[in-house]
């Protein structure tokens, strides 16, 4: 465990998307313009709303000439091995030796079954997956004498020809969570590449621990292993981001960071003022030797402010703020109301003595960007409402489509912010209390009203959530009644859209004035 020692790399990871498919590969373009090496795309083969991924890397790759494609990860339930060695093979000829291979054992069962794939149990679905790489580098194995054989219990090869030669030599990146699939890693993958946000604290030590050993047992260097990861949204170009991810390199061993954005400004400040500073400080740490912190020049240590910056003269308390809070437009759509909205508690208002720092600010902005998150994939979901309506989609693909999305996935208990912006430095924290919601409890107790009211609107959303499933469940039996589908997205619209406005209404300002930082020292006792 530790520092690995690897060559850091920074991707993107960019959202597929059918109906914006000028602007991914627009996207990727520019990423390569802004030097990352990695450009990356979910599989979900059984979405009409994404994009088939070897076509879309395929035509990536003819629109650029330096950065490396990879699927983020592939599912082989549908994608038979044999014929995805021939396909990446294939794209890493035509593209002069980019090609990359994320690949995992299958999620979203339901969507695997409509498209005529077979369910797995866990166990299954770990076997199958390491038959698949076995396949793939039997294929791949074009030095070996005779035809390529396998004998198992899902694949088989009986005398298949090997080749074409791979321009280099390509990596098979396995993303995996549980034991079982950690040490498939160990034993047999290039690369392990789990995601920030399905992580808790521990996880990726945990996980290393487990590789490393199993690479061991089968005579395999750990570090031969590249560790990747996900960033997940959230990540504005900040010095407290680059000091975060230098740690993460140095203790964790992650050389790859794949950072999701799919907004032309995110991708250019990302790999103009993090990237950077996150090679600058790893270098200066790793010359220094073993167990040297990784703050450097450049990359300040997480847990400092920029300087404090008194109000202009004439500034409006709002102006001086410089973060505007989005209103809540009270549009409601359903007959039923989740809560009273005139029974929820409000903080006192502040004047313009308040003195505000340029990193409290961008906290604040934190929770704006990973609520508009939310408030976009609340559209998304809609949509597919509209498309059930309409006969385009069946009930079980928006089903699926609503577990694939943030909205099912978070953890409502800790807020969407602290569910998202917490798991990344959430190793930094040595208790619970260090989260979002009691931090701002702790130094501001007249906000605690107005968190025990957030966090109770949380418990409400998770229903809300929960209703859209069931109905949608309903509608596989009575697909020509609507009514239960509308009437629980609906309901959901109104309590998201309204819980969000109110929860930026009453904590960006604080947020702005005091901050979220890793290992903070409280600023009362």
């Amino acid at each position: 465990m530790g520092d690995y020692g690897h060559d850091l790399e920074f991707g993107v990871f960019i959202e597929p998307a059918a109906q914006s498919a000028d602007q991914v590969v627009a996207l990727s373009a520019l990423a390569e313009e802004a030097g990352y090496d990695l450009v990356t795309f979910n599989d979900h083969l059984y979405s009409p709303r994404s994009l088939d991924v070897w076509t879309l890397m395929s035509f990536v790759a003819a629109r650029t000439d330096r950065v490396r494609l990879a699927p983020n990860v592939l599912s082989l339930p549908l994608r038979p091995p044999a014929v995805l060695a021939r396909a990446v093979t294939s794209l890493d000829i035509l593209s002069h030796g980019r090609a990359e291979l994320g690949i995992g054992a299958g999620i979203a069962w339901e969507g695997i079954e409509a498209m005529g794939g077979r369910r797995l149990d866990p166990g299954d679905s770990i076997e199958a997956l390491e038959e698949g790489i076995h396949v793939i580098r039997e294929l791949l194995n074009t030095g070996a004498p005779d035809g390529a054989q396998f004998e198992g219990k899902h694949y088989r090869l009986a005398g298949a020809l090997r080749g074409p030669a791979p321009v280099h030599d390509i990596s098979m990146w396995v993303g995996a969570f549980k034991p079982r699939m950690l040490r498939l890693v160990g034993r047999l993958a290039d690369g392990w590449w789990p995601t920030v946000p399905a992580l808790k604290p521990g996880d990726l030590a945990a996980g290393n621990a487990v590789i490393d050993a199993a690479a061991a047992r089968a005579g395999r260097e750990p570090h031969a292993i590249r560790r990747l990861l996900n960033l997940g949204q959230g990540y504005a170009p900040a010095r407290d981001t680059a000091a975060e991810l230098a740690r993460l390199a140095l203790e964790d061993g992650i050389g790859t960071f794949i950072v999701s954005v799919n907004d032309p400004r995110a991708i250019a400040d990302f790999a103009a003022e993090v990237a950077p500073r996150v090679r600058e400080a790893v270098e200066k740490a790793r010359l220094r030797g073993p167990g040297a912190p990784p703050a450097a020049a450049g990359a300040a240590a997480v847990g400092t402010s920029a300087p404090a910056e008194a109000a202009t003269p004439g500034e409006t308390a709002d102006e001086q703020l410089r973060v505007t809070p989005t209103p809540d437009e009270a549009i409601r759509h359903s007959y039923r109301a989740p809560w009273d909205d005139s029974a929820r508690p409000r903080r006192d208002r502040t004047g313009l003595e308040v003195i505000y720092t340029d990193q409290g600010r961008r906290v604040a902005k934190q929770l704006i960007a990973v609520h508009d998150l939310l408030r976009g994939e609340l559209t998304e979901l809609r949509d597919i409402l509209r498309q059930v309506r309409d006969g385009a989609m069946p009930a079980g693909d928006a089903r699926a489509a609503l577990n694939d999305i943030a909205l099912r996935q978070n953890d409502w208990t800790l807020g969407a912010f602290c569910a998202r912006y917490c798991s990344v430095v959430a190793q930094h924290h040595a208790a619970e209390d260090a989260s979002l919601f009691p931090h701002l409890a702790r130094n501001e107790p007249q906000l605690k009203p107005v968190i025990d009211r957030l966090t109770e609107e949380h418990l409400v959303i998770h229903d809300a959530i929960q209703e859209v499933d069931q109905a949608l469940v309903q509608h596989m039996t009575r697909p020509d009644n609507h009514d239960a589908i509308q009437g629980a997205i609906d309901y959901l619209t109104d309590a998201l859209l309204s819980h969000l406005a109110y929860e930026e209404q009453e904590l960006v300002e604080p947020l702005a004035r005091l901050g979220f930082y890793p290992d903070q020292v409280p600023l009362r006792s």
